[in-house]
Order: C-alpha cells, then structure tokens, then sequence
C-alpha cells in the first residue's frame, strides 16, 4: 500500500496548498492568516481527539512540554506561510517552503549527522541536491526582486489575484522554510526519547490552542464576521493538511520502501504548482520555471537519497 499512500498524500497535500491559497490570498481580509489557523486548528483538535479516544495514544503534560518548542516552530512557519500567500503565487512559494528539506541537510552536514552511509560519488550526489535547491531557491528571490512591473501586470491578467513587488513576496516563504526545517531537525532528537504518535497529538492539541487564541483574538476582541463562503476553503485545506499527516505516516512507516515513497511526497509542490496555473490562472516568467524546476529536481534527489 505504500505506492497508493504516497500518491494519497502528495494529493492531500497540494489539495491543502491550493485551499489555503484560495483561502489566505484576500489582501482585504487582515486576519485571513489568522482564520486559516483557527481552521487547521480546528481539524487536528478533532483528529487528536479522535486517536486519544479510539486509537489508544498515550499523552500526558510531560509529552507535550516536551514537544512544545517543536510545535512552535511548525505552528509559526505555517502562520508566516499563510500570511506570505497574499504576496506571492502558490507556484513559487511552495517550492520554497518545500526547500526545507536542504536545510535540514545541511543543518546534518553542519552536525556531522548527514547520513554516514552515504561516501564517495553519492554524497557528492548528495550535496549537489542541495545545492540545486539553494541556488533555485536564491535565483526565485532574483527573478522576483529585477522582474519588469509591467511584464509582472501583463502575466497577471488572466489570474485571480494581482501581486507587486514586496520584500515579503520572498522573505515570508523562505521564512516558513527555515522555521519548519529547525523543526524537522528537532524531531531527528526528540522523537527517540518519545513516541511518534503521542508527538504528533501533542502538536494537533498545541494547534488547537493557537486556534483557540486566534478565535479570542480575532472574533471576541476584533469582532470579525466568520463568514461561511471565506471561511469554507480554508477548512477544506485544513482537512487536506490533516489527512496528508495521516497517510504520510502510514506511508513512511515501512523501512524497504521509505526510499521509493519520500520522493513521490516531496514532489507534491510540482503537483500544487500546477493547481496554481489551473484553478488561480496563474503564469510565471520562463526564469521562474527553470528556478522551480532547480527546487524540483533537487527535492525530488533528496527524496530519492532519503535525507
């Protein structure tokens, strides 16, 4: 089953990019990142639940103290995330919030921890992936910092949504990279003094109190109107994003064949940038897709080496 749950997840996935795009990207709406939390927060609540009750996960104050600062980390790379949809295409944020992965690669080549199996042509191998996603990742930051307004206004027309140039167009995704790699880094340590599914309750229950603070914030003191047709998207995205957690676990969970389903998960930004061009009209430049494919092909090697 470990092929059906790979393509399951890298569905699920791209399926929560594009929900949380449409969801997130409303310029008039300031606390539209918020709301997306309350709505993700809202899905993992009821899922944690959900494995207490019927899935017999063992999960005390201990375990989540423990797995609290990596929870923080997740919870605010998905806020900046979130807030970064507003400036920028879904085609390019989500290789860069993908490219986490060459961080943690070289947070392990910084440690020493970079998989000590792996000698000779295949490290080099190894590190050239990362470097293609580094230099994919810097070169998507060019383009979009020297490209042409009017150029920028032309292959806008046809879209859903109409973007200028911002220091945060780049900055809020890579952001979101740097914060979720510090925590899959984390998770390398903690999750061998805890179990796997009482962490990832700890961090659904964590979620649902960031959901909890950002309901108080942004209804009770802001009063801000939850209106369904806004708010429906961002719950299908937090439904995806829950369930793509749930089979990409079950998709990883047998040794033989980590190798064969990692690169299949992380291409799932391939597959969201082509939602992007479908559903939200959006066109990038020639020099936006040779940099994304750069992140691909470097993502996809990763995978394939299982970092």
């Amino acid at each position: 089953m470990w092929f059906w749950l790979s393509i399951a997840t890298l569905i699920f996935w791209s399926g929560s990019d594009i929900f949380s795009k449409i969801g997130c990207a409303d310029g008039k709406d300031p606390y539209s990142h918020l709301k997306m939390i309350m709505a993700v927060g809202a899905v993992m609540g009821i899922h944690a639940a959900y494995s207490l009750i019927f899935g017999h996960v063992l999960l005390d104050f201990g375990i989540i103290l423990t797995y609290l600062p990596i929870s923080l980390l997740y919870i605010l790379s998905m806020l900046l995330g979130y807030i970064g949809l507003r400036y920028i295409e879904l085609s390019v944020s989500s290789p860069i919030c993908n490219s986490s992965g060459a961080v943690v690669a070289v947070l392990c080549l910084a440690t020493g921890t970079l998989d000590l199996g792996a000698e000779g042509s295949m490290r080099i191998l190894l590190i050239g992936a990362v470097a293609l996603i580094c230099l994919g990742v810097v070169g998507l930051g060019i383009v979009e910092s020297v490209e042409d307004d009017e150029l920028r206004m032309q292959r806008q027309k046809s879209s859903n949504f109409k973007y200028t140039k911002s220091w945060k167009a780049v900055c809020l995704p890579i952001a979101y990279c740097l914060l979720d790699a510090a925590g899959t880094f984390s998770d390398g340590i903690v999750l061998t003094k805890i179990n796997e599914d009482s962490a990832n309750c700890a961090y659904e229950f964590t979620f649902l109190f960031a959901a909890l603070l950002a309901f108080v914030y942004v209804v009770l003191i802001k009063k801000q109107k939850l209106l369904p047709k806004a708010e429906a998207p961002k719950y299908i995205g937090a439904l995806f994003e829950t369930l793509g957690q749930f089979t990409y676990i079950h998709a990883l969970s047998n040794e033989e064949t980590v190798a064969l389903s990692a690169p299949i998960i992380s291409s799932y930004c391939a597959l969201s940038a082509v939602w992007g061009h479908i559903f939200l009209k959006e066109r990038l430049s020639k020099k936006h897709y040779i940099m994304i494919a750069l992140v691909l092909i470097g993502i996809i090697l990763l995978g394939i080496f299982d970092i």
